[in-house]
């Protein structure tokens, strides 16, 4: 049986007469009533009670007739579906996120993405960059924002991003959290060099190896050897031991949004890599819609 069997045989019922049911099809009478008396030999009921003079629905012709346009109405929503999801309007994303990117970019982005694609459902994972680089590997995340790990001139360390796409969303400089009264809090532009004098709140080396070491050699550079006071799993930990007075500590520029109380921020001299990141997916990634989420992202991206 093909769906076009229903169709023939809801058209007769609906006209009650093969004649008029035939050129609605675009079809001969003759193939139409071979399709029909076919469709009843297959069920195994009669569906029709024809005469010379007339077509009616039998009891179990008119059970069927329900049922068969229940099915068409299932397969034509099906399609409606599978129509709006190929265009990226309906459909479900799984997107991961790291909480820099969410405050620099992303949260204007899905609130234009909601606004335009309200169909499309959204599961957000706050995830680390690596473990988002195996989660869109494995197929559970469809669209990821990471941090892209760059030292000042050496292009990307320490991430293996074969398989995957990338596309740069923000990218922002590091500025210097100090507590309130803190003798850095009155400069304009804090140098590196005093930062590597002070106790250091620093992301622990295992999170991002390639970008903690980045930041040590660039507060190297002064001659002093920093010393990390605290290790923090991120920036709003981290924000919280500087109001404790515990140390100082390295945050993006858009972490200025949360106005930490007791914290103040300060721009630091060149030398620190920028804080660069990017919305990936798998090469194969075909969902218009996680398309248009990370060109939303990249669309809300300001100058470097």
């Amino acid at each position: 049986m093909e769906l076009r069997h229903l169709r023939y045989f809801i058209t007769v019922a609906e006209e009650l007469h093969f004649g008029r049911s035939a050129t609605r099809l675009h079809m001969a009478q003759p193939p139409l009533s071979q399709q029909i008396r076919a469709l009843e030999d297959e069920l195994g009921a009669r569906l029709f009670l024809r005469t010379s003079r007339s077509v009616r629905l039998t009891p179990a012709g008119q059970a069927y007739l329900d049922e068969a346009r229940a099915v068409l109405a299932r397969v034509d929503e099906a399609g409606r579906q599978a129509r709006r999801i190929h265009q990226g309007e309906a459909g479900e994303l799984t997107v991961g996120y790291m909480v820099p990117v969410m405050d620099a970019v992303l949260c204007r982005a899905l609130a234009v993405f909601r606004a335009q694609r309200p169909g499309v459902g959204l599961r957000l994972r706050e995830l680390p960059t690596g473990t988002q680089l195996e989660e869109l590997r494995a197929g559970r995340l469809d669209l990821g924002f990471i941090r892209l790990v760059a030292a000042a001139g050496s292009g990307l360390q320490g991430q293996n991003l074969e398989g995957l796409t990338t596309r740069v969303v923000a990218r922002e400089p590091y500025v210097l959290a100090v507590p309130e009264g803190h003798r850095l809090a009155g400069f304009p532009c804090v140098p590196l060099d005093e930062v590597a004098l002070e106790p250091l709140i620093l992301f622990a080396r295992a999170s991002m190896p390639a970008l903690h070491e980045a930041v040590l050699q660039a507060l190297r550079a002064g001659g002093a050897e920093p010393r990390i006071a605290q290790e923090a799993p991120g920036k709003h930990a981290s924000l919280a031991l500087v109001a404790a007075g515990l140390g100082v500590c390295l945050v993006p520029a858009s972490a200025g949004c949360w106005q930490r109380q007791g914290v103040v921020l300060r721009p630091v001299t060149p030398g620190l890599p920028m804080v660069e990141m990017a919305a990936a997916w798998r090469g194969d990634q075909t969902h218009p819609a996680a398309l248009a989420l990370a060109a939303l992202a990249a669309g809300q991206c300001g100058p470097a």
